[in-house]
């Protein structure tokens, strides 16, 4: 999760607690019941069997610093409740959880609705409760999961809140019930789990190419899309389904013949939930609508104002309705609602429309319609689906549109790239090749962080390891288990009949990366995969007799633990008397305060930072100045106005590091190479800026800040950059990195010989 794992180790108090419930919570999705262990029957909803003061009877709570305990009042008359309370801080987590896991046989193939009442009372602004939903297949593959993580409980009164759910056919466990995040209390209360139906068959509209109007429709409906969504505040657009509004109104806007329909349709589709949005075309002239005037002398506002964006795990991001006097608002620059915004939708095509609403005691002004509802089984999303592809392509591509920090750096056409998104969608002929889709448009990005993520067929990885070298794919290491006739530094000539080089190209062209050394390895690391299972045929030219060529067959299989990687030293080792080495990918913060000892009377370490540091990071940091530290610059994007107009940051969140005996004073030597990204590049920024030693190999990746994922229908997971993070002087780190003050290239020949030419280089510099 780049540095969400970075900030749960940071000295900001308030950013650790957020991220170890990532953290926490990513662990909770993965969790399931050993099958042959077979879970318990559903009981206990309504609260009636169990102890007042303690874990109601058929479910877990006491998480570490909080309790959860049965009382006698709750939502109803008659109906008893649970309080999850904060109580103190504690390391291993910084929620509550109420939760029971159970027998999902009597619920497969159904759609499932949990509700429940809660309420809650916050101690801090980010407190928050979450009704969550997860069921656990066969296999541990994943299923459907939600924690309203996007749209959290923030009531004081007793509400009805629900999710709704798909069971697979293959489910073993459901699992529901409330987390309270942070500080606080809150309480849930008559619970119940209703089964709307059998589970829908999903639409299935074909493939089939966009004419130049549907195009020009669904460019459109995008641009519009994202006006509303993230930046008009009416209380039915704070409760909209949108991604059923995104399936819908794609489907709706396409046919349009022209203009006139197109602005007909669009407004079918958003005035429901925006009733004061008024689209004009060339020659027209926009006309006030009524609603927008001051309801009484001491009126209020709501706007939307985005810290980042919450999109799914926050992390340090939220998305806020703030709500003040209009005095407040104006001093501010918050426009008012009779100052709508102008939102060009191409072609002369314009939308007006207000990002500010008045309130009164009954919530937002004008009253828009309630969103569409139904209470009968909806289907599931797919990607096989052009309906579905289109939505997702208009969904990400907003999220990024309005709030991806870096455009100023990238340089990207933005515009051009949503034109060619949709026209791909639209004719892809399944899922997978709407994954390539989505891969290209999130590469456009730049963003060394940025993925896409799909749960497919079980991929498998060959067992060996390579690296491009004297532009060749040279082999690094062979698992010796594997019996294939191949040895380290040996040219792989061409992978399953391409040339090697087109073959790795063909995976870069959809690996987004700020660096092309981070391109560079991310490719090589998806070279290796392939359906599991299977065989891989490889040409490979013999390091040891040149020009000799054998065809070898290698299996995709499971990754051996650890991954193969070129041959290091022990994790921490003694290299020669007084010089010692350290992986940071390898060894636990527990080994590094264990050598110590031996560290504090070296005369050269090396560390290598040739990874992701797992366990010593900072820690090892505070050994090594006797003066304190700071990290480098992180700026979380403030927004109120759509297409990043106006776009200001809040540096916040940066580490300060205070020096921690014993104090290191031997010379200290750093290995980088591309693959050093996040929270390496944020140690390495430490390393560079203060001088620390000498840093010994390649650039870093240029790719660093907390990531903020999203979700898309049809079981997408989008990863992106959500903050800005520059270097301590303010200059660029993104696309730029840390750069080696010792620059090191492998070579064939020392790979053929088993050498480390960067540790070699590093050692020298030390001695």
């Amino acid at each position: 999760m780049g540095d969400d794992l970075k900030q749960a180790k940071s000295t900001d108090h308030h950013m650790t607690k957020i991220l170890l419930l990532i953290l926490v919570l990513l662990c909770l999705m993965t969790l399931t019941v050993p099958a042959q262990v077979p879970p318990p029957p559903l009981r206990n909803l309504q609260l009636e069997e169990g102890d007042l003061g303690q874990v109601p009877t058929g479910w877990f709570g006491n998480m570490p610093g909080y309790t959860a305990r049965l009382l006698a009042e709750g939502a109803a008359a008659g109906k008893r409740s649970v309080e999850i309370e904060f109580k103190e801080p504690n390391p291993q987590s910084n929620f509550g959880l109420l939760r029971q896991s159970f027998d999902a046989t009597p619920y497969r193939g159904k759609q499932v609705r949990f509700r429940a009442a809660v309420r809650i009372e916050a101690e801090t602004p980010q407190d928050r409760a979450q009704l969550w939903f997860r069921v656990d297949r066969a296999g541990g593959l994943p299923g459907f999961f939600d924690n309203m993580d996007s749209r959290p409980i923030r009531s004081r009164d007793w509400q009805y809140f629900e999710i709704t759910g798909d069971v697979a056919g293959d489910a073993q466990v459901l699992n529901i019930g409330m987390i309270l995040s942070q500080k606080g209390r809150a309480w849930i209360s008559d619970m119940t789990l209703v089964v709307i139906g059998d589970t829908p068959k999903p639409t299935i509209e074909p493939a089939r190419p966009l004419t130049s109007r549907g195009l020009r429709n669904e460019t459109a409906f995008a641009r519009l899309f994202g006006y509303v969504r993230y930046f008009h505040p009416s209380d039915e657009a704070a409760r909209a389904d949108w991604e059923a509004l995104a399936i819908r109104g794609a489907r709706a806007v396409e046919t349009a013949m022209d203009d006139t329909e197109l602005a007909q349709a669009l407004l079918a589709v958003f005035q429901p939930i925006s009733p004061t949005l008024r689209i004009v075309g060339p020659g027209q002239q926009y006309i006030r609508p009524a609603g927008l005037n001051p309801p009484g002398a001491n009126a209020r506002v709501t706007y939307w104002k985005h810290h980042g964006v919450a999109t799914g795990r926050q992390g340090p991001y939220r998305s806020d309705r703030v709500q003040e006097t209009v005095a407040a608002a104006t001093s501010v620059k918050i426009s008012l609602p009779d100052a709508p915004f102008r939102g060009d939708l191409g072609d002369g095509l314009i939308a007006w429309l207000p990002s500010t609403l008045y309130v009164d005691g009954q919530g937002t002004l004008p009253r828009g319609r309630a969103a569409f509802e139904t209470s009968a089984p909806q289907a599931p999303a797919s990607a096989d689906d052009r309906g579905t592809r289109l939505a997702d392509v208009i969904l990400a591509w907003n999220v990024f549109e309005h709030f991806y920090p870096y455009f100023d750096v990238v340089k990207t056409d933005w515009m051009a790239e949503l034109s060619k998104a949709l026209q791909r969608a639209a004719v892809d002929p399944n899922e997978t090749a709407f994954t390539e889709t989505l891969q290209r448009m999130v590469a456009a990005l730049h963003d060394g962080h940025g993925a896409v993520n799909k749960a497919a067929a079980a991929i498998g990885i060959l067992p060996l390891q390579w690296a491009w070298v004297e532009n060749s794919l040279v082999i690094t290491a062979v698992d010796p288990a594997a019996g294939l006739n191949v040895s380290v530094g040996d040219t792989v000539l061409t992978v399953n009949g391409q040339a090697a080089r087109v073959a790795l190209e063909s995976r870069e062209e959809l690996i987004s990366g700020a660096t092309p050394q981070w391109i560079r390895y991310r490719g090589l690391q998806n070279l290796l995969t392939g359906p599991y299972a299977q065989t891989a045929r490889l040409e490979v030219e013999s390091a040891k007799e040149p020009g000799k060529v054998t065809a070898v067959s290698a299996r995709y299989g499971q990754p051996p633990r650890p991954l193969l990687d070129d041959k290091r030293p022990d994790k921490i080792a003694e290299l020669e008397p007084g010089i010692f080495y350290l992986d940071i990918a390898r060894a636990s913060e527990a080994d590094f305060n264990a050598a110590l000892p031996q560290l504090e009377k070296a005369r050269g370490i090396v560390f290598d930072f040739r990874g992701y540091p797992t366990g010593v990071g900072i820690a090892l940091l505070t050994h090594l100045s006797d003066r304190p530290m700071t990290s480098a610059q992180w700026h979380i994007p403030d927004v109120t106005l759509p297409d990043r107009q106006g776009m200001t940051f809040v540096r916040e969140g940066e580490w300060n590091l205070r020096p921690t005996g014993p104090l290191l004073a031997a010379r200290k030597a750093f290995i980088v190479d591309g693959r050093a990204i996040s929270y390496a590049e944020s140690c390495l920024g430490i390393i560079e800026n203060y001088k620390l030693g000498e840093i010994v190999g390649a650039p870093s990746a240029g790719t660093n800040g907390n990531v903020n994922p999203f979700t898309l229908p049809g079981g997408y997971t989008i990863a992106w950059t959500g903050m800005k993070v520059l270097k301590h002087d303010g200059s660029r780190h993104h696309g730029v990195g840390i750069q080696p003050t010792i620059p090191v290239s492998r070579t064939k020949a020392g790979i053929a010989a088993g050498r480390d030419e960067f540790l070699e280089r590093a050692v020298a510099a030390v001695k």
